[in-house]
């Protein structure tokens, strides 16, 4: 078979790390493979997909050198964080962006562009939309189309669904399976439940970078079960074994059904001018876990930003009785993670993220220390705690956003998909840990599109539909319908 892109003994390093991430790392990918790369988070899968493409160290400047480096003379790669690869601020000039070079004429244009953003779903009243005012599921669709629009002989994904609603993950699967039928694919995902048996090959590396197993789907799944397990990576089914395994009947706390931590009236949030969510009464309790659902675009996003006080908001919000524009700091109350985790780095290494917000209390040195370690320590993050935090991967850079926001512990927890681009094993760290804290007493209210999260972690669901919060359900059963 043909060798499209591959290379061999490769050594790499980020500069300030102690060891290498690879070391005479060989691999050799054929035209035509449906390849899947599993690893732990951290591992360097998302690192191995910028070598394979020479964006590293061609574009992106990370010591690197190979006795051998083969790149695809025509590929297109999609990004972990759409964000990154937008050249242009709107809908329409994003895709003619990439039409133009490749010379398609202009009067041919607007029907290219609704053709690749019906390809993943998109639908706009008018293509000329500003793409920062898209959701991040909506803008992962987008990176998505504008990549379709290269026509490339390989495709590069990481983690391309990542950010999608359940419907929107299918939907995006199906066009890149249907798109990808002659083309190579090279594949960086967890949620693998709807490709596994798409790809033919997978292979699995470990925490160190080194490929551990490389072979046919049914040869690495099957027969490294217990390395899977071990490393925390995700595989069919893993959910299910994990809540056999686990009790999570201890779950029932004691709530006061008379104390309110969040209670909303008629209240409306808005983007720019434009209301993009609105509910007509809804409210929390200390010791809820509220899981917040709904298609990308739906406004759950907006919703955590106006409780925050962060965009433009009308009606009634109220924190324990208090109204939210009366308080001097609202950040003594609550806490939101952001669906984008570099969105609230402030500092220039994990320790110092992670210490930021408990020095601003004045906490004692030997205080701080031990209760930065602790959560370092809870999120996996201790071998790494004098990075810059741009230095980590993004499963890492999430956990230390939370790892960050929880340190004071305030009362309510806001937050924005904090398991995405997670392996299994950080994913049911980040949710045991969350559920200690909500079995003290505090508010979590998270955005997620994880039915399992829904299923067996809530107490209570708010699903929106087009900016409306249309249904509240309290019960196992009523979350069930809900995720049915």
């Amino acid at each position: 078979m043909k060798r499209i892109a591959g290379m061999t003994n490769m050594r790499l390093k980020f500069p300030g790390a102690e060891s290498l991430l690879f070391k005479d790392f060989s691999l050799s990918l054929n035209k035509g493979e449906k390849v899947l790369i599993l690893g732990p988070s951290g591992s360097g899968k998302s690192t191995l997909l910028q070598a394979l493409t020479g964006l590293i160290p061609n574009a992106v400047e990370v010591p690197m050198k190979a006795d051998e480096l083969t790149i695809p003379d025509s590929w297109g790669m999609l990004f972990q964080d759409p964000d990154s690869q937008f050249c242009m601020p709107y809908v329409d000039e994003e895709i003619a962006f990439v039409l133009e070079n490749l010379q398609v004429p202009r009067n041919k244009m607007k029907s290219y562009i609704e053709y690749y953003l019906q390809q993943v779903g998109l639908k706009f009243d008018d293509i000329h939309t500003n793409i920062q005012t898209l959701s991040g599921g909506m803008k992962q669709r987008l990176a998505i189309a504008s990549v379709l629009a290269l026509e490339p002989e390989v495709l590069f994904l990481d983690e391309p669904t990542a950010m999608l609603d359940p419907e929107g993950t299918k939907r995006v699967w199906e066009t890149i399976k249907n798109v990808g039928e002659d083309k190579t694919l090279v594949i960086v995902e967890h949620k693998i439940d709807q490709i596994v048996d798409f790809v033919d090959r997978v292979i699995l590396l470990g925490e160190n970078g080194n490929i551990m197993a490389d072979g046919t789907k049914q040869e690495v799944i099957n027969q490294n079960k217990e390395t899977l397990l071990e490393q925390g990576i995700w595989y069919p089914h893993a959910w299910e074994e994990y809540i056999k395994t686990t009790n999570l009947n201890h779950r029932e706390v004691k709530r006061d059904q008379e104390k309110r931590s969040i209670y909303l009236a008629d209240f409306s949030a808005f983007r720019g001018k434009i209301e993009k969510f609105h509910v007509k009464q809804i409210h929390a309790h200390p010791g809820d876990w509220v899981t917040v659902t709904g298609a990308n675009g739906a406004g759950k996003s907006t919703l955590l930003l106006a409780l925050m006080n962060l965009i433009k908001n009308t009606g009634t919000c109220q924190i324990f009785e208090q109204d939210h524009n009366s308080l001097k700091n609202t950040a003594e109350y609550m806490t939101l993670v952001f669906q984008n985790p570099e969105f609230q780095f402030v500092t220039n290494s994990v320790y110092e993220e992670a210490a930021f917000s408990l020095q601003l209390e004045e906490w004692g040195e030997k205080k701080i220390s031990r209760r930065v370690n602790e959560l370092l320590n809870i999120f996996q993050l201790a071998d790494h705690q004098d990075k810059h935090p741009y230095q980590l991967s993004t499963g890492q850079k999430r956990r230390l956003s939370i790892a960050a926001s929880i340190g004071r512990q305030q009362p309510i927890l806001l937050l924005d998909e904090p398991t995405f681009g997670q392996d299994a094993k950080n994913t049911f760290a980040i949710l045991e840990q969350l559920e200690q804290l909500r079995a003290q007493g505090m508010t979590i209210i998270m955005v997620t599109h994880d039915l399992n999260i829904v299923k067996h972690f809530s107490t209570k669901v708010w699903s929106l539909v087009n900016g409306e919060l249309v249904k509240e359900s309290i019960s196992i059963k009523s979350i069930e319908e809900v995720i049915s």
